[in-house]
């Protein structure tokens, strides 16, 4: 697009905020902060909800409090690059481009930096579901959240040491966690067969019966507040004294006085552009696959502790999901993975799960080395910056949402905040430190 191209498209009255990034974060954060009084663009190349949100395993995984490597990965790090259907998966060919992010994730693996990610996680986690209740009771959306808990379920005897160290860890971190019997689980969940021994529930969990649905439901209430959304592609922009300005593929030069990078494992270039740091943002590729057939073969979400994946029941059919692999973001997908989801279900059920017109789906999760996303604001507060969130962008979105919106509003702290977030609910946000930009 020319010049005379793009000044035509030039929106002289500049949006108050513009947010780069249509999935649950970035839509959360445009109602959030159009509730603050602020008129604002939500800016995607795809439509609202289209990507990683769309196929996320559907889990509100509060229990998760702990980075997503420990120093096991050392032992599975031959068996990561060997085995193409493995849980986790490092393509060979990516090494390379993947090795300073690895080394990253390892040197987070020491005491201090471990649990100083422990505390961010759990911080934001334990926050997440009264963000979500609250905002779902603005937009008449109570009804897609169902708060019932989760398992986690053995089925080998030599699993239970593992798991009851798993449970201390995560009772001294606050998170309520109970040990219940093979049994006990088959009465709540009676299509699970005999070969589990038993597990664990966490009561303060939940899932949503469809992830898309909520989005949409967050767009409907955005749109009837007054945000717009444009379909386009923002590739660079720059800051200077009278806010923003984004170059896209489409419409050319669009302004703004602040800006907000949400789009999740594409937002490393952006955050370059706009502040000149470089942040060490890789992506998980998750897989799913979604069984249209199983609509009720489970009340709950449940993870399995040895195959290393989970099922969400949703309006729609059942969810398996929880594979993860490192190939960046140009390689193909490889659908295969998503069908071993499959595989890996066979024995945990009294019967066989039904495949019939079953799809798969591969998406980016945007993943950091010491697991803590950014949330931040940067040149003047001119700068927002929400991502980052690896496997856990639905259950932190809502509060995400809340402390995005309280850095974005006149007279709040920019990012050399260190107090709480301010909260309009009477009740104080995480602090910002453990999630601003410099910390990289």
């Amino acid at each position: 697009m020319g010049s005379q191209d793009q000044a035509v498209h030039d929106n002289a009255e500049p949006t108050d905020v513009t947010v780069i990034g249509a999935g649950v974060i970035g839509i959360a954060c445009a109602l959030a902060l159009s509730r603050r009084g602020l008129n604002v663009m939500v800016v995607d190349k795809q439509a609202p909800g289209m990507g990683a949100s769309f196929g996320n395993a559907g889990h509100m995984a509060t229990e998760q409090v702990f980075p997503i490597a420990d120093a096991s990965i050392l032992k599975r790090l031959p068996g990561m690059l060997m085995d193409p259907m493995g849980p986790l998966r490092l393509d060979w060919r990516y090494l390379p481009k993947a090795l300073p992010w690895f080394t990253r994730l390892l040197s987070n693996l020491r005491p201090t930096p471990y649990q100083a990610s422990t505390s961010g996680l759990r911080a934001l986690n334990e926050a997440s579901l009264d963000a979500w209740r609250r905002l779902l009771d603005t937009v008449d959306g109570a009804h897609l959240l169902k708060q019932d808990g989760s398992f986690m379920v053995y089925e080998r005897e030599s699993s239970l040491t593992d798991l009851q160290t798993l449970k201390a860890c995560m009772a001294t971190q606050g998170v309520p966690v109970e040990s219940w019997s093979g049994n006990a689980i088959r009465n709540v969940a009676p299509q699970l067969s005999e070969s589990i021994h038993g597990g664990l529930f966490f009561p303060a969990t939940g899932h949503v019966v469809d992830p898309l649905a909520v989005v949409q439901r967050l767009v409907t209430a955005a749109k009837s507040e007054g945000v717009t959304f444009c379909q386009d592609e923002v590739v660079s922009g720059h800051v200077h004294a009278q806010g923003v300005t984004l170059e896209t593929t489409a419409l050319g030069r669009l302004h703004c006085r602040q800006v907000l990078v949400a789009c999740g494992a594409h937002s490393a270039s952006l955050t370059a552009h706009l502040t000149g740091k470089r942040v060490p943002l890789d992506t998980e590729r998750g897989y799913h696959l979604m069984l249209p057939g199983e609509q009720s073969r489970l009340p709950m979400a449940v993870t399995s502790l040895e195959r290393r994946f989970i099922m969400t029941p949703m309006s729609d059919g059942l969810r398996l999901a929880g594979t993860v692999e490192f190939a960046g973001l140009k390689r193909p997908p490889n659908m295969e993975r998503a069908w071993q989801l499959h595989r890996l279900s066979q024995g945990l059920f009294k019967t066989p799960l039904d495949t019939t017109e079953a799809t798969p789906w591969m998406g980016f999760r945007p993943s950091l080395p010491d697991s803590l996303p950014v949330i931040d604001s940067a040149q003047d507060s001119r700068v927002l910056l929400a991502f980052g969130h690896h496997h856990l962008g639905l259950t932190q979105a809502a509060v995400t949402a809340e402390m995005i919106a309280g850095l974005a509003t006149p007279g709040t702290p920019g990012a050399g905040a260190t107090r709480c977030a301010p909260s309009t609910h009477n009740q104080a946000l995480p602090e910002l430190a453990p999630y601003r930009l410099d910390r990289f």
